[in-house]
């Protein structure tokens, strides 16, 4: 099978097989696809910003012209011996999944294919396409452990020179790892911040972290879960106007959905309840939230956990765009769910 277990993604990155011509990169950590795709991009020695070699398309776009990956990767470079042909916002798009079923079969002599899309279902689609051919590579992309998290953290102090105290890294890790790309900006900005300094203490990540009593985000998160759409609202404007970043409700929330999301997928494949799911998670649930907890396994099923996450993930790339926007992108990202699961709990 051409795939690798999430684990084994960046080692095949870092030296990619020669002979793999279509490489997708999915899952529901778009900012940790970004980040690997254009990895892998700069693997492939081709000069990124030159569009005779490179040739960025959208999933929406392939979507609306059938034809149109399989035309680009018949065509004969005019200015270099290989073409780069890099797929954005993939999904399970039919016309794509049909132009990438025939490269397959008769792969393209001078163009490599890389593609980035969400989650993919397993054994169906785009995502089996890939993992049945010898020719391309499936890599999942999950959100980051605290093992990863710890990796981007050095990473960025390497890069710096700086070092961080333990306590510091602690509390910096808790507001991290539900996307990639948000996780390493913030780390990014902290360093900024600390600029000048040999080493990054506690009052630095409480200082970017806007830290006020967790309180507040935590009943933004909760109400969202219970479909409670005013007490989100009044206690996510009291987090913002506490100077509370609207990034760690994001965050927060986001944790929250992926371990709701594990313990769901337990409960549909190995046909446990609520009760059994919550009692046995890892890490556990505190006792006081778990009837909450509960209630939402009972409401939020699979796909409608992985809608919410991939509304949030959005969210978040959008807030690092245009952060003078961050509250409102936030909040609408927070209510919207908020309101889903009121709705799921009419049912």
């Amino acid at each position: 099978m051409a795939q690798k277990k999430g684990y084994e993604v960046d080692s095949w990155l870092a030296k990619p097989d020669a002979r793999i011509s279509i490489v997708l990169l999915y899952g529901p950590d778009r900012g940790l696809v970004a980040e690997r795709a254009k990895a892998f991009a700069e693997k492939t020695g081709l000069p990124l910003d030159d569009p005779f070699s490179v040739v960025r398309l959208d999933g929406a776009e392939v979507d609306r012209d059938q034809g149109r990956l399989l035309d680009e990767a018949r065509t004969v470079p005019m200015f270099s011996d290989r073409r780069l042909l890099w797929v954005r916002n993939a999904s399970g798009q039919k016309p794509l999944a049909e132009d990438v079923k025939a490269l397959t079969a008769e792969p393209a002599r001078d163009a490599i294919i890389l593609i980035e899309a969400g989650d993919l279902k397993k054994g169906v689609g785009l995502r089996a396409i890939v993992e049945a051919a010898d020719t391309a590579m499936a890599l999942p992309c999950y959100a980051d452990e605290a093992r990863d998290i710890d990796s981007v953290i050095d990473d960025e102090l390497r890069k710096a020179g700086m070092s961080m105290a333990l306590d510091a890294r602690q509390a910096l890790r808790r507001n991290l790892g539900g996307d990639r790309l948000a996780s390493r900006g913030e780390i990014e900005k902290l360093v900024l911040y600390a600029h000048g300094q040999r080493e990054i203490g506690l009052d630095d990540v409480r200082a970017m972290s806007g830290d006020v009593s967790g309180a507040s985000f935590d009943d933004a998160v909760d109400a969202v879960l219970e479909g409670k759409v005013g007490d989100f609202d009044t206690a996510f404007t009291r987090h913002c106007l506490s100077g509370g970043h609207p990034f760690l409700v994001l965050s927060s929330a986001m944790r929250q959905l992926q371990q709701l999301q594990v313990m769901r997928g337990q409960m549909d494949s190995a046909g446990r309840n609520a009760a059994s799911a919550v009692a046995s998670a890892r890490p556990p649930v505190f006792f006081t939230r778990r009837k909450l907890v509960e209630k939402a396994l009972e409401r939020w099923n699979i796909d409608a956990l992985s809608r919410a996450l991939n509304r949030l993930q959005t969210a978040v790339l959008q807030t690092r765009r245009r952060p003078d926007l961050s509250e409102a992108l936030a909040r609408q990202a927070l209510l919207g769910i908020a309101v889903e699961s009121a709705r799921l709990g009419q049912r």
